[in-house]
């Protein structure tokens, strides 16, 4: 089996094609080793991979000339990169450029395999918007340029679906967080700020905010059982993510309990078009696919500080 996984260097791009690589399958991942963060992070993070034999290509998705750099012969596309995240200061052409133009891209190039068995997108629960909590078939009303342009990105896909040029799915992912998570993100932040005696940015009213927290090995394994059920998967959008929810507050404590400190925090006005509650309805993955996210809260906690220990060492 060979695989295309794109955002290969980063969080759970590296984490799927460690893990499919461990598997015997031929990984070949692609990565622009953008700096929204630093891009030494990803390349720590392909170093990792191409240790268990993973392929790493640098190349950007939305440059249509870099697509020559790739066989024509994969079996699955596992598409991963994105413009992430709700920070300021990224522009509404980055988003557009690197959700949906570098989406439209690969799935030209996709439609050029002429043995691929599936494409997976890997969409998002910001799709839905400040209150994502609903099942696969209500409509979308995405509040950020990120649910947007993933939105429109997913939809590409499955349009080329619906014209029967395309054996693909969409899975929405919650909120994911473990080792390799991205520096802006809540646990690796948080985990800075208690291990470091630094201040913890808080968004206004960001406390009481819920969460689908989802260890990322639920996510890798949900991922590889879509891959398994792939043929009857054609066309369809499915929610991957934990079904228990948890309040920033008390993520922020779970972490303050495992490092045995208190946080300081530092308050920031609320950030525009962040999610207010989110959980993950995944009836439809439980019953496809079997999926059942097993780590807990504080089990996935402790993995992430043990790995954060080890690269600030």
């Amino acid at each position: 089996m060979k695989v295309l996984i794109t955002g290969a260097a980063g969080f759970i791009g590296s984490h799927m094609a460690e893990r499919l690589a461990r598997d015997g399958a031929v990984v070949v991942g692609v990565d622009n080793f953008s700096d929204y963060y630093d891009p030494a992070l990803k390349r720590q993070n392909a170093r990792e991979t191409e240790a268990v034999g993973v392929e790493t290509i640098e190349m950007d998705l939305a440059e249509k000339r870099s697509y020559d750099a790739l066989p024509l012969d994969f079996d699955f596309i596992l598409h991963f990169a994105a413009q992430p995240g709700i920070l300021a200061g990224t522009s509404a052409g980055a988003y557009i450029r690197n959700n949906l133009e570098a989406t439209r891209l690969l799935v030209d190039f996709a439609g050029r395999q002429s043995a691929l068995k599936h494409f997976f997108n890997m969409g998002t629960s910001s799709v839905y918007g400040a209150y994502a909590m609903k099942t696969e078939d209500k409509v979308p009303e995405p509040t950020s340029q990120y649910g947007v342009t993933k939105l429109a990105a997913e939809q590409w896909v499955l349009a080329e679906t619906r014209k029967g040029r395309l054996r693909a799915s969409s899975l929405r992912l919650y909120s994911v967080y473990g080792p390799r998570e991205r520096p802006d993100k809540l646990y690796t932040r948080l985990i800075k700020a208690g291990l470091e005696g630094s201040a913890f940015p808080l968004f206004e009213g960001s406390l009481q905010h819920k969460r689908s927290f989802t260890f990322v090995g639920d996510i890798v394994d949900g991922i590889a059982l879509a891959m398994d059920r792939h043929e009857a998967l054609v066309g369809e959008i499915i929610n991957l993510g934990s079904d228990e929810q948890h309040t920033t507050e008390e993520g922020l404590h779970a972490v303050e309990n495992a490092l045995g400190v208190k946080i300081r925090t530092e308050s920031f006005p609320p950030r525009e078009g962040d999610q207010v509650e989110t959980r993950a309805e995944i009836a439809k993955a439980h019953k496809l696919l079997g999926y059942r996210p097993r780590t807990s809260l504080a089990d996935g906690i402790a993995r992430q500080i043990a790995w954060y220990r080890n690269i600030s060492a």
